[in-house]
């Protein structure tokens, strides 16, 4: 085995070691080997990340437009110079197949980057004209931002938050996953290579308590940018809140996929399951309550069963191979504790549910089968929490009316995809549906420029556009007076 890579944090253009000297290990999910040595950050490695990125901000702030674009884009074109090696590190880093990697996770991160430059450029201020003046608006960097990113999309959205930070001028101080923190390290090397301003970017990795709580915490920090868990969000809000802080929270989902009687029925099939297991269940947009026309159900449990073993995991580096592994064997842990509780709450799982017998290399990697649960009511603890794994529970309905009653009848409201060939109807529930996005007859299709968040638990404000652009800056009204 090659010796495990150190990966220190980044703070002033420079990388550090850990003020306290303490490291802990990167394991990679696919084999439960490690593969890295990483900083333990602590409030001391906080504090020194987050004045760099203070003494830099006059400078970036005043920075031009075009010189913001212009990084952005540099950085992009890095990034992809060296496509293989951060799709080959986020593929170890988070267990994911190597074709996804390739397929979505790189690619949205070289969009980010790129899609950022082209906004902040076209960006137009507002003006209002009246009989006897105008006013127009003038927006500002916040200032210091803090970039709290999770471990299932690492640098997909590290990317989505640090483009328009930098576009709009602020300095950022990041903290990726203590679980993936590979291809933010490697965003750090080609920053650095590209000889970008020091301390517009600081990197520190480490626990949240120990890292992340003083980074929320930190009176130099003017917004926070945070993505993960409910219960985490809800410990940032309650930090950023008394320092009247911008917040900026995407938490989690219980999603549900609607699928009506007269739906294309291979399509739904495809889509739903896409849907269910992609990531291995581990995106916060998964479709994981199944909600079909009781005419289909049947019908439809035994094609997705069927679909569901094209999703059976394996070596990730095999173009064939759709599924992954689990983040962690603790995260393994709690999804099997669900299977265990939809056994006591009546379910029967149809399919999956077992850790697969894999080639020696992988036998100590954190896979689980994908999942399909029957039979649960759908005011169950399996159907109405989130368990961000390979498991979807489905249940029957009769009516439109209890079609929207079951998919808004969770604490959570971030996505939903629904399929029918009715067009009527399909608006009529998707504006029913209190959920931020919706998507009909797909999934997961994107366009950078619209909102991106949930309702309920699963978050406050929105992403992509200019809706970002806005988070990371202040609106100032000036108002000129024509005599």
């Amino acid at each position: 085995m090659t010796q495990p890579r150190l990966l220190p944090h980044f703070i002033a253009g420079r990388f550090q070691d850990p003020a306290g000297g303490q490291w802990f290990d990167d394991l990679a999910p696919a084999t439960g080997q490690v593969i890295a040595r990483v900083a333990r950050g602590s409030a001391e490695d906080v504090d020194a990340a987050v004045l760099a990125a203070a003494a830099a901000q006059a400078g970036w702030g005043r920075s031009s437009v075009a010189e913001r674009a212009e990084l952005l884009e540099a950085l992009a074109a890095r990034v992809e110079a060296r496509f293989d090696d951060f799709a080959d590190a986020e593929s170890q880093d988070a267990g994911k197949p190597l074709q996804l990697t390739r397929t979505l996770d790189i690619p949205r991160a070289l969009s980010n980057l790129r899609h950022f430059a082209r906004e902040v450029r076209q960006r137009n201020d507002e003006a209002y004209h009246v009989e006897d003046g105008f006013h127009y608006v003038h927006r500002t960097p916040v200032g210091v931002c803090a970039l709290i990113t999770p471990w299932n999309l690492p640098l997909y959205l590290l990317t989505w938050k640090l483009a328009p930070a930098l576009a709009m001028g602020n300095t950022v101080v990041a903290k990726p996953s203590e679980l993936t923190p590979l291809t933010a390290h490697l965003l750090m090397e080609e920053l650095q290579a590209l000889h970008a301003p020091h301390g517009i970017v600081n990197l520190v990795h480490g626990l949240g308590p120990e890292a992340g709580a003083p980074l929320v915490a930190h009176p130099r920090v003017k917004a926070v940018s945070f993505t993960g868990g409910t219960a985490s969000g809800a410990l940032v809000a309650a930090a950023a809140a008394p320092a009247f802080k911008k917040l900026s929270l995407e938490l989690g989902g219980k999603n549900p996929s609607l699928v009506f009687a007269d739906a294309d029925f291979e399509k739904a099939v495809q889509g739903v399951t896409r849907a269910a297991f992609q990531n291995t269940g581990q995106i916060c947009l998964c479709g994981s309550r199944i909600l079909v026309e009781r005419s289909l159900h049947d019908r439809f449990v035994e094609a997705l069963v069927k679909e569901a073993a094209t999703w059976v995991p394996g070596d990730p580096r095999r173009e064939s191979t759709r599924g992954g592994a689990l983040i962690s064997a603790g995260h393994r842990d709690k999804v099997e504790g669900y299977l265990r509780l939809a056994v006591e709450e009546g379910g029967t799982i149809r399919c999956g549910g077992k850790r697969p017998i894999l080639d020696a290399e992988f036998a100590g990697g954190f896979f689980l089968e994908p999942t399909v649960i029957t039979g649960l009511p759908a005011t169950c603890r399996t159907a109405t929490e989130e368990i961000f794994g390979p498991v979807v529970t489905v249940h029957p309905f009769d009516t439109e009316d209890e079609a929207l009653a079951l998919a808004n009848g969770v604490r959570y409201g971030l996505a939903a995809n629904l399929w029918t060939q009715d067009l009527n109807r399909a608006h009529r529930v998707a504006q029913k549906l209190e959920t931020g996005l919706v998507w009909i007859n797909t999934w997961l299709m994107r366009d950078l420029r619209v909102p991106f968040g949930g309702v309920k638990d699963s978050g406050v404000g929105r992403e992509g556009g200019r809706w970002s652009l806005e988070f990371f800056s202040e609106a100032k009204t000036i108002t000129v007076r024509l005599d």
